[in-house]
């Protein structure tokens, strides 16, 4: 009976003991299946795995930076928008959200949190998944497309978790949260959080807020879902769940939580295509340098650099305070002379065009719609001609340049041959502006709006140059004949006669307005731009030696006649030229080479270029000197007196057109207004001692002008601008832009100092500053 009963109670304990091995031995070979599976897949059976190049530099499609002289990034070229940080430039509250939201055990776990992953399992995900910000940035470097197939997704997991491991072995928690941070995308072009601090709330990562941290951090849950420009609320929503979770973890108090979850996103969305921001114009050049450096410095292995992924920096001369100056200066003014230009012509029946046949309008309007945008795509995609200009006269949806619009972009219906004529009615501008000592570019404006208008107006288009080619002819007379601001000359009509210089007929130009008599010194006919004067001086000289001297100082004088009506500006040149030019004078007679890019780096920072500087001797600084006394009398007496404050005397008809007068400058300022037949180009080129900045404004077609010199004259168009982004440059003081006066040669041979020169006004005088030939 015993024995019985013994057995009965050993019964259940051998049964016990038989789960027990059982649940072992199954549990073991889970285990050891779970082993096998993570030995074979670190073999590469399930696929391979990154090699130790890859893990030791998995960061890839870097965008290339062009950064200003005061270290301001001015824009990126780039596949992916992408600009890597330090984890010292990551503040505290960002890190934190990211622990708090994403991987609260991170820094206590080898990239595999055990716990996380039992509980995933345990309750199949619904109280939170498994994955670890190492697992994360794993699946970001070497996941390239997430698996649907459950199987397929599976193995995937399991080498995110050995690359997990790896990357931990390899980096620190530092270097991995730095990594993950700056590899997430963002969308909207926002590439790691430094495109998207700047992107989405126009700041650097370092100067996030903490609500604005948990807002970029709520998208990494997903950023498609959590889109802050579709999904405003969503977004909000998520951000208020990382604020939760902060508080959870004790990062931030429950009133801080409470506070910042009733705050509004405050989105201040800055977008960095290559169209939109600052400098957009100069960027092309920037671009453009680059493809043709690139294409003569192959890389060590014989490749080549790739400008849009291989995170190159590039240093240039630009300051963001001048750039953002002159545009606000080009913007500022043209908006308003457009509205002038468009009341103007209400009444004109061929607006925008003057002075020429419906013939030749009809010639301006066919050769632009043959090189339109348009009609190359149409023709790529085989249509006929026919069908061709055809499309040009149906109505179409588009958009539109427009001062008044949003962003100055308008949605419209028009035909695409009505828009070729309203685009050829806006009037265009550039803006160049130069240390004259070392030939560093400061800023630079090619248009209006590079997203409408690409055609760059600084360097590529060229158009005649005006009054503005004077002072050339007079620093040749000055070096060649040693004559003197206070020399006098006839004011009186002058003809060179036909066979001279290979004329075929008489050439007798004419003053503007008809005004000739009396004596007038050289620094009075400059100031008022007489043509006659100008001509004298070019007869005694020769066109060659001035066509010599403006080579020397950059200008491209291959088409350049060898006649004498260049000294009235009839060559075409591009405002680079003019700047660089004028720089000679300010610069005590030596030519600077003009310099946009100073540097190249690559992403480790081996300085692949450095720019040298190219210079030349070009006249005496005397005669440098004397020419900038002549150009000073401009804006004392002259057509540019306007900078000065006792200009609008008389004036009240059109002064409302000269924006942000008065300017009233009481420092030295040498200059020269330029202005082209017909009114169709208005130039002003004008210097402080350490700065040369010019100024072209017009139409594209030089049928689209003024009716009157009035509005016209470059005095009208241009100056305007120049005075706008010259104010604004003194009353930054840290520009350093020079107010003192020019530098003075210690021996000094020819008199500058006129006392019998009476100052005038040449408006007043009705000599405004035009050319007429």
């Amino acid at each position: 009976m015993a024995k019985q009963q013994a057995k009965k109670k050993s019964a259940p304990q051998n049964s016990n003991r038989q789960h027990a091995k059982k649940f072992w031995k199954i549990l073991g070979c889970v285990l050891g299946l779970v082993f096998l599976i993570f030995i074979l897949a670190s073999w590469g059976v399930f696929g391979s795995l990154p090699d130790e190049t890859s893990l030791e530099n998995p960061e890839k499609n870097l965008a290339t930076q062009i950064v200003g002289s005061d270290g301001v990034v001015l824009g990126t070229f780039y596949k992916e928008n992408r600009t890597p940080v330090q984890y010292e430039d990551l503040p505290d509250h960002l890190i934190n959200a990211l622990i708090a939201t994403e991987d609260v055990r991170f820094y206590d776990h080898s990239g595999i949190d055990a716990k996380g992953t039992v509980r995933a399992v345990a309750f199949l995900g619904t109280r939170g998944g498994a994955s670890t910000i190492s697992q994360q940035l794993a699946k970001l470097f070497f996941t390239e497309q997430v698996s649907r197939n459950k199987l397929s997704r599976a193995t995937q997991k399991i080498k995110e978790w050995i690359i997990a491991i790896r990357l931990e072995r390899r980096y620190t928690k530092e270097e991995i949260i730095t990594m993950y941070f700056n590899e997430y995308d963002f969308l909207n072009q926002a590439v790691g959080i430094q495109s998207a601090s700047k992107i989405y709330f126009s700041k650097e990562p370092s100067e996030l807020s903490t609500v604005e941290a948990a807002t970029l951090v709520g998208m990494f849950k997903n950023s498609a879902l959590y889109n802050p420009l579709r999904n405003p609320v969503g977004v909000k929503n998520r951000r208020n769940v990382v604020l939760a979770q902060m508080e959870k973890y004790d990062y931030i108090t429950q009133v801080v939580k409470d506070s910042l979850q009733a705050l509004d996103l405050n989105i201040r969305h800055s977008p960095q295509g290559h169209d939109e921001g600052i400098a957009t114009y100069f960027r092309e050049y920037a671009r453009a340098f680059m493809a043709d450096w690139i294409k003569e410095n192959p890389k060590t292995d014989g490749s080549s650099y790739d400008i849009y992924s291989d995170g190159l920096k590039v240093y240039t001369t630009i300051d963001s305070k001048m750039q953002e100056y002159a545009e606000e200066a080009v913007d500022m003014h043209i908006a308003n002379l457009q509205k002038e230009f468009d009341k103007q012509n209400e009444k004109n029946k061929t607006a925008p065009f003057r002075d020429i046949t419906e013939e030749e309008i009809n010639g301006i309007m066919k050769t632009a719609m043959r090189r339109s945008d348009r009609w190359r795509e149409m023709e790529k995609q085989g249509k006929s001609e026919t069908e061709i200009i055809n499309s040009f006269s149906k109505k179409t949806p588009m958009s539109i340049f427009s001062w008044t619009a949003k962003g100055n972009s308008k949605d419209t219906i028009m035909t695409p041959m009505d828009s070729i004529r309203y685009y050829k009615s806006i009037l265009q501008a550039s803006l160049m502006s130069m240390t004259p000592q070392t030939g560093e570019v400061k800023a630079w404006v090619g248009g209006i709006n590079y997203k409408h208008f690409k055609y760059d107006m600084v360097k590529k288009g060229k158009r005649q140059i005006g009054s503005t080619f004077k002072p050339f002819v007079y620093a040749t007379v000055i070096d060649q004949m040693h004559m003197s601001p206070c020399d006098t000359l006839p004011n009186t009509q002058y003809t060179i006669p036909a066979g001279k210089y290979g004329l075929l007929k008489p050439w007798t130009p004419k003053n503007s307005g008809g005004v000739y008599g009396g004596m007038v010194t050289l620094k009075n006919a400059l100031a008022n731009s007489i043509n006659t004067v100008t001509a004298r001086l070019i007869d005694r000289v020769g066109p060659r030696p001035v066509i010599d001297l403006v080579k020397k100082m950059g200008v491209d004088t291959e088409n350049m006649p060898e006649a004498p009506s260049i000294a009235l500006g009839t060559p075409d040149v591009s405002l680079f030229e003019m700047v660089g030019a004028y720089s000679t004078f300010a610069n005590e007679g030596v030519y600077v080479k003009p310099t946009l890019i100073t540097r190249i780096e690559d992403k480790n920072g081996t300085v692949l270029y450095q720019h040298v500087p190219e210079t030349k001797d070009v006249i005496s600084n005397e005669t440098a000197y004397v020419t900038v006394s002549l150009l000073e009398g401009v804006t004392q007496s002259g057509s540019g007196s306007r900078l000065r404050g006792t200009w609008a005397v008389g004036n009240s008809v059109y002064k409302s057109v000269v924006t942000g007068y008065p300017y009233d400058f009481k420092n030295p300022i040498a200059g020269k207004t330029g202005t082209t037949q017909n009114n169709s180009d208005g130039w002003f080129m004008g210097m402080v001692p350490n700065l040369v900045t010019g100024v072209w404004v017009g139409g594209e077609d030089r049928a689209t002008h003024f009716g009157s010199t009035t509005y016209g004259q470059g005095a009208t168009m241009a100056l305007p601008i120049w005075g706008i982004y010259m104010r604004k440059c003194f009353e930054n003081e840290e520009l350093g832009v020079s107010k003192g006066n020019f530098a003075k040669p210690g021996k000094l041979s020819i008199v500058t100092d006129c006392k019998e020169f009476k100052e005038g006004n040449s408006d007043i005088e009705g000599i405004p500053d035009e050319l007429d030939f």
